[in-house]
């Protein structure tokens, strides 16, 4: 008899449930079961899960390791997926291997590469793969002598933290002064130059961003699952063109995603995203982590999540090509069930471990949760 595989995600994105449901649906029917901690008890991440733990505030990265290898142990996981503290985890993979955890994750050196957008950028145009003009500017004088550079070579420029996920702090520069233009439709990103200046001036410590073109649509976002032998197993293109979505096997996109999980070995499951530049693509960013869009794949057939768990466990899937590319879709917020406000007492499994979660409360009880998406068909 096959034993079951224990998977846990930490504090992950909403939009996650839909990863956890493919690896129970999984074409090995491989019993699956999954821990998930979060700091939000309200995350339908929590509900989702055969068990769940809130995760303790204000942890340092150690502090964070020593609860994540606490974890493991007590709740026998096999495959831990990090995405917070995911720098500190991976420097501690050996520890978390003598616990019998695999840790799907890339090695620290690639991490850290990709932490500092600066650096990324440097690292992947010394391989030959494009990236936009960029500045990194720490003060009100260079942020001008940035905006101006690109606006002298007819760009609009944008900024974002030389750091971070997920497209926080991610704002256009517009030279048009604020209005109540900005006060009568939906937040916008565009900010005013001169308040951006206005609050540089006040604040107390320095920035780090990154000033750049603004680049334009198509987006393409290349799900890239790689071996630990530096071999892409999976490499296949999420398009995103306003509200329309697709897929796409067009080696413009995916050579350089290639190109860059291989050379610096983005093992296990990546995100690699690219926008045009004039004619033709750039580097936008690289995420050394699942996409929350990832379970989309599954609308061309693939169920990238169990063959990333497979190749944690030592079980090569071999490559994983689309049997088909779906159909153009868009997606839309659904609810999904959470739990009761306090953690309820859950069901114990062994003497050893902490208890089950019940089954959740049915749909028609469920609160509604925005950024847990579903795609449709256009």
């Amino acid at each position: 008899m096959v034993s079951r595989v224990r998977v846990w995600l930490n504090r992950t994105y909403a939009e996650n449930v839909f990863f956890m449901d493919q690896l129970r649906r999984n074409p090995s029917d491989r019993a699956v079961e999954i821990h998930a901690t979060h700091g939000d008890a309200d995350s339908p991440v929590l509900a989702a899960a055969d068990t769940a733990e809130l995760e303790p505030e204000n942890l340092s990265p150690a502090g964070y390791v020593e609860f994540a290898l606490d974890q493991c142990a007590r709740r026998g996981i096999d495959v831990f997926v990090p995405r917070l503290h995911q720098s500190a985890i991976v420097a501690h993979r050996a520890e978390f291997e003598a616990a019998g955890t695999a840790v799907l994750a890339p090695p620290p050196e690639a991490v850290a590469v990709f932490q500092d957008k600066v650096i990324a950028y440097e690292a992947v145009q010394a391989i030959g793969v494009p990236v936009p003009p960029w500045y990194r500017v720490r003060s009100g004088d260079e942020l001008v002598a940035a905006v101006e550079e690109l606006e002298s070579e007819g760009h609009k420029a944008c900024f974002k933290p030389a750091s971070g996920a997920g497209g926080v702090g991610f704002r256009v520069i517009t030279r048009t002064p604020f209005s109540l233009m900005q006060l009568s439709g939906f937040p916008s990103p565009y900010v005013p130059l001169d308040l951006v200046l206005e609050a540089l001036r006040q604040a107390e410590e320095p920035v780090d961003w990154l000033v750049m073109p603004r680049l334009e649509q198509p987006e393409v976002s290349v799900d890239c699952l790689t071996g630990p032998d530096n071999r892409v197993r999976l490499a296949v293109g999420r398009t995103k063109n306003g509200r329309r979505r697709g897929f796409t096997l067009h080696e413009q996109w995916l050579d350089p995603a290639r190109r860059i999980a291989e050379g610096f070995g983005l093992h296990y499951l990546s995100n690699i995203q690219f926008r045009m530049f004039g004619d033709r693509p750039v580097l936008m960013d690289v995420n050394t982590r699942p996409a929350g869009g990832l379970h989309q794949l599954s609308l061309c057939g693939v169920n990238a999540p169990w063959a990333a768990v497979q190749l944690a466990l030592g079980e090569d899937p071999g490559e994983v090509v689309p049997p088909f590319l779906g159909q153009d879709y868009t997606v839309v917020s659904g609810p999904r069930p959470l739990r009761p406000v306090s953690l309820p007492q859950q069901r114990p499994e062994t003497t050893d471990q902490l208890p089950a979660v019940p089954a959740p409360p049915s749909p028609e009880t469920a609160d509604s949760v925005g950024p847990a998406a579903q795609a449709l068909p256009l």
